[in-house]
Protein backbone atom coordinates (compact mmCIF):
# COMPACT_ATOMS: atom_id res chain seq x y z
CA UNK A 1 0.00 0.00 0.00
CA UNK A 2 1.53 3.44 -0.85
CA UNK A 3 2.31 6.06 1.79
CA UNK A 4 0.06 8.85 1.99
CA UNK A 5 2.07 12.34 1.35
CA UNK A 6 2.14 14.84 4.01
CA UNK A 7 1.32 17.66 1.92
CA UNK A 8 -2.21 19.84 2.25
CA UNK A 9 -3.29 21.95 0.22
CA UNK A 10 -7.03 23.67 0.60
CA UNK A 11 -7.50 24.05 -2.96
CA UNK A 12 -5.81 24.08 -7.00
CA UNK A 13 -7.27 25.11 -10.24
CA UNK A 14 -7.60 22.57 -12.69
CA UNK A 15 -6.58 23.29 -16.77
CA UNK A 16 -9.74 23.38 -17.53
CA UNK A 17 -10.22 26.89 -15.37
CA UNK A 18 -12.51 25.09 -13.04
CA UNK A 19 -11.89 25.80 -9.38
CA UNK A 20 -12.35 22.27 -7.61
CA UNK A 21 -11.23 21.39 -3.80
CA UNK A 22 -8.74 18.92 -3.95
CA UNK A 23 -7.71 17.14 -0.23
CA UNK A 24 -4.00 15.88 -1.89
CA UNK A 25 -3.21 14.68 1.62
CA UNK A 26 -6.29 11.90 1.09
CA UNK A 27 -4.69 11.26 -2.15
CA UNK A 28 -2.74 8.07 -3.21
CA UNK A 29 1.28 7.86 -4.78
CA UNK A 30 -0.50 6.42 -7.49
CA UNK A 31 -3.20 8.91 -7.92
CA UNK A 32 -0.71 11.96 -7.38
CA UNK A 33 1.06 10.49 -10.44
CA UNK A 34 -2.06 10.08 -12.39
CA UNK A 35 -2.94 13.94 -11.78
CA UNK A 36 1.20 14.57 -12.42
CA UNK A 37 0.76 12.67 -15.84
CA UNK A 38 -2.79 14.55 -16.52
CA UNK A 39 -1.70 18.06 -16.11
CA UNK A 40 2.00 17.99 -16.74
CA UNK A 41 4.68 18.30 -14.87
CA UNK A 42 4.56 22.21 -14.59
CA UNK A 43 1.35 22.44 -13.51
CA UNK A 44 1.56 19.42 -10.90
CA UNK A 45 5.11 21.47 -9.22
CA UNK A 46 2.72 24.89 -8.87
CA UNK A 47 0.15 22.78 -7.36
CA UNK A 48 2.37 20.82 -4.76
CA UNK A 49 4.33 24.74 -4.28
CA UNK A 50 1.12 25.98 -2.97
CA UNK A 51 -0.36 29.02 -4.44
CA UNK A 52 1.64 32.05 -6.02
CA UNK A 53 1.68 35.34 -5.19
CA UNK A 54 -0.15 36.46 -7.81
CA UNK A 55 -2.68 34.53 -7.83
CA UNK A 56 -3.13 35.45 -3.94
CA UNK A 57 -6.06 37.70 -3.09
CA UNK A 58 -4.72 41.44 -3.18
CA UNK A 59 -5.43 43.85 0.06
CA UNK A 60 -7.53 46.53 -0.22
CA UNK A 61 -5.96 50.18 -0.14
CA UNK A 62 -6.61 51.34 3.52
CA UNK A 63 -8.45 53.92 3.83
CA UNK A 64 -8.41 57.54 5.52
CA UNK A 65 -9.54 56.36 8.83
CA UNK A 66 -7.11 52.99 8.85
CA UNK A 67 -4.11 55.55 7.84
CA UNK A 68 -4.55 57.69 10.56
CA UNK A 69 -4.67 55.10 13.09
CA UNK A 70 -1.60 53.74 11.65
CA UNK A 71 0.38 56.73 12.36
CA UNK A 72 -0.93 57.07 15.74
CA UNK A 73 0.34 54.04 16.22
CA UNK A 74 3.47 53.81 19.17
CA UNK A 75 6.58 53.61 17.15
CA UNK A 76 8.50 50.49 16.98
CA UNK A 77 11.81 51.00 18.01
CA UNK A 78 14.88 48.56 17.41
CA UNK A 79 16.46 46.40 20.31
CA UNK A 80 19.79 46.89 18.95
CA UNK A 81 19.68 50.94 19.32
CA UNK A 82 20.13 52.24 22.51
CA UNK A 83 17.48 54.46 23.79
CA UNK A 84 18.46 57.83 25.28
CA UNK A 85 17.89 58.80 28.85
CA UNK A 86 15.90 62.07 27.89
CA UNK A 87 13.59 60.70 25.52
CA UNK A 88 10.77 62.44 24.40
CA UNK A 89 7.54 59.90 23.84
CA UNK A 90 4.98 62.76 23.00
CA UNK A 91 5.50 65.79 21.71
CA UNK A 92 5.46 68.78 23.55
CA UNK A 93 5.02 72.10 21.31
CA UNK A 94 7.78 74.47 22.44
CA UNK A 95 6.24 77.94 24.64
CA UNK A 96 6.83 80.95 23.31
CA UNK A 97 7.49 84.15 25.35
CA UNK A 98 5.70 86.88 23.80
CA UNK A 99 7.06 90.25 25.23
CA UNK A 100 4.30 93.11 24.38
CA UNK A 101 6.84 96.27 24.35
CA UNK A 102 8.61 94.78 21.85
CA UNK A 103 5.64 92.52 19.87
CA UNK A 104 4.00 94.15 16.53
CA UNK A 105 0.29 92.74 18.03
CA UNK A 106 0.46 95.12 20.75
CA UNK A 107 0.53 98.10 18.44
CA UNK A 108 2.99 101.28 18.68
CA UNK A 109 3.26 103.09 21.53
CA UNK A 110 2.24 106.47 22.03
CA UNK A 111 2.48 108.61 25.25
CA UNK A 112 -0.85 110.71 24.91
CA UNK A 113 -3.02 107.70 25.04
CA UNK A 114 -1.14 105.68 27.21
CA UNK A 115 -1.38 108.79 30.26
CA UNK A 116 -4.68 108.88 29.54
CA UNK A 117 -5.57 105.31 29.81
CA UNK A 118 -3.65 104.80 32.73
CA UNK A 119 -4.36 108.36 34.45
CA UNK A 120 -6.12 106.68 37.26
CA UNK A 121 -2.90 105.38 38.89
CA UNK A 122 -2.02 108.86 39.78
CA UNK A 123 -5.25 108.32 42.27
CA UNK A 124 -3.72 105.45 43.63
CA UNK A 125 0.23 106.52 43.88
CA UNK A 126 -1.54 109.61 46.40
CA UNK A 127 -3.78 107.25 48.42
CA UNK A 128 -0.12 105.47 48.88
CA UNK A 129 1.80 108.44 49.60
CA UNK A 130 -0.60 109.79 52.29
CA UNK A 131 -0.76 106.97 53.83
CA UNK A 132 2.70 105.87 54.40
CA UNK A 133 2.92 109.90 55.64
CA UNK A 134 0.60 108.74 58.26
CA UNK A 135 2.12 105.93 59.21
CA UNK A 136 5.38 107.64 59.81
CA UNK A 137 4.33 110.16 61.79
CA UNK A 138 2.65 107.59 64.28
CA UNK A 139 6.50 105.29 63.68
CA UNK A 140 8.67 106.32 66.40
CA UNK A 141 12.69 106.25 65.81
CA UNK A 142 14.56 103.40 64.59
CA UNK A 143 14.66 101.01 61.59
CA UNK A 144 10.55 101.10 60.45
CA UNK A 145 11.30 104.63 60.34
CA UNK A 146 14.20 105.14 58.16
CA UNK A 147 12.33 102.69 55.89
CA UNK A 148 9.54 104.96 55.55
CA UNK A 149 11.31 108.02 54.92
CA UNK A 150 13.36 106.04 52.49
CA UNK A 151 10.31 105.04 50.90
CA UNK A 152 8.25 108.31 51.18
CA UNK A 153 11.29 110.09 49.43
CA UNK A 154 10.95 107.73 46.76
CA UNK A 155 7.87 108.51 46.09
CA UNK A 156 8.44 111.88 45.95
CA UNK A 157 10.93 111.60 43.26
CA UNK A 158 8.88 109.31 41.20
CA UNK A 159 6.31 111.84 41.87
CA UNK A 160 8.34 114.90 40.50
CA UNK A 161 10.11 112.94 37.45
CA UNK A 162 6.74 111.96 36.48
CA UNK A 163 5.39 115.70 36.92
CA UNK A 164 8.67 116.82 34.31
CA UNK A 165 7.60 114.06 31.92
CA UNK A 166 4.32 115.68 31.54
CA UNK A 167 6.22 118.99 31.26
CA UNK A 168 8.05 117.85 28.42
CA UNK A 169 5.07 115.99 26.63
CA UNK A 170 3.26 119.70 26.45
CA UNK A 171 6.44 121.31 25.59
CA UNK A 172 6.82 118.84 22.53
CA UNK A 173 3.12 118.74 21.44
CA UNK A 174 3.09 122.31 21.93
CA UNK A 175 6.19 122.75 19.27
CA UNK A 176 4.21 119.86 17.06
CA UNK A 177 1.14 122.59 16.88
CA UNK A 178 3.42 125.50 15.68
CA UNK A 179 4.90 123.94 13.37
CA UNK A 180 1.35 122.70 12.37
CA UNK A 181 0.00 126.05 12.34
CA UNK A 182 2.78 127.37 10.37
CA UNK A 183 2.67 124.21 7.33
CA UNK A 184 -0.60 125.57 6.95
CA UNK A 185 0.19 128.92 6.37
CA UNK A 186 2.44 128.30 3.58
CA UNK A 187 5.80 128.23 5.90
CA UNK A 188 8.57 125.36 5.30
CA UNK A 189 8.34 123.86 8.72
CA UNK A 190 11.59 123.65 10.77
CA UNK A 191 12.41 120.09 12.89
CA UNK A 192 15.12 121.23 15.72
CA UNK A 193 17.68 118.64 16.50
CA UNK A 194 17.96 116.93 20.09
CA UNK A 195 21.09 118.97 20.95
CA UNK A 196 18.52 122.33 20.13
CA UNK A 197 15.86 120.54 22.23
CA UNK A 198 18.36 119.80 24.83
CA UNK A 199 19.47 123.17 25.45
CA UNK A 200 15.68 124.65 25.36
CA UNK A 201 14.72 121.46 28.27
CA UNK A 202 17.74 122.83 30.30
CA UNK A 203 16.73 126.37 29.80
CA UNK A 204 13.25 125.65 31.22
CA UNK A 205 14.67 123.78 33.75
CA UNK A 206 16.93 126.85 34.97
CA UNK A 207 13.95 129.32 34.47
CA UNK A 208 11.97 127.00 37.34
CA UNK A 209 14.92 126.91 39.09
CA UNK A 210 15.07 130.36 39.47
CA UNK A 211 11.48 131.19 39.97
CA UNK A 212 11.61 129.01 43.11
CA UNK A 213 14.88 130.11 44.36
CA UNK A 214 17.20 126.82 44.22
CA UNK A 215 19.42 128.15 40.97
CA UNK A 216 22.16 129.20 43.45
CA UNK A 217 22.44 125.85 45.37
CA UNK A 218 22.02 123.68 41.81
CA UNK A 219 25.02 125.61 40.46
CA UNK A 220 27.26 125.20 43.32
CA UNK A 221 26.62 121.46 43.68
CA UNK A 222 27.25 121.54 39.91
CA UNK A 223 30.49 122.84 40.16
CA UNK A 224 31.96 120.69 42.88
CA UNK A 225 30.71 117.72 40.76
CA UNK A 226 32.58 118.88 38.07
CA UNK A 227 35.76 119.63 39.95
CA UNK A 228 35.63 116.08 41.35
CA UNK A 229 35.50 115.12 37.93
CA UNK A 230 38.90 117.66 37.38
CA UNK A 231 40.76 116.27 40.17
CA UNK A 232 40.13 112.66 39.32
CA UNK A 233 41.07 113.10 35.74
CA UNK A 234 44.06 115.09 36.70
CA UNK A 235 47.74 112.77 36.44
CA UNK A 236 49.17 111.60 39.68
CA UNK A 237 52.46 113.62 41.55
CA UNK A 238 55.67 111.74 41.93
CA UNK A 239 56.74 110.99 45.19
Amino acid sequence: MAKKGNLRRPRHREPDGNEAETDLAAMTFEELLELQNRVGTKMYRQLMAGPSAEDQPRRAAPTRAQGAAEKQRPLEMSSKTRVPFLRQVVPVRKKVARDPRFDDLSGEYNPEVFEKTYRFLNEYRAKEKELVAKRLKKSKLGEEQEKLKQLLHRMDQQEAAQHEQQRQQEQRLALKREQRAQAQQGHRPFFLKKSEQRQLALAEKYKKLKRSQKLESFLSRKRRRNAGKDRRRLPLGKD
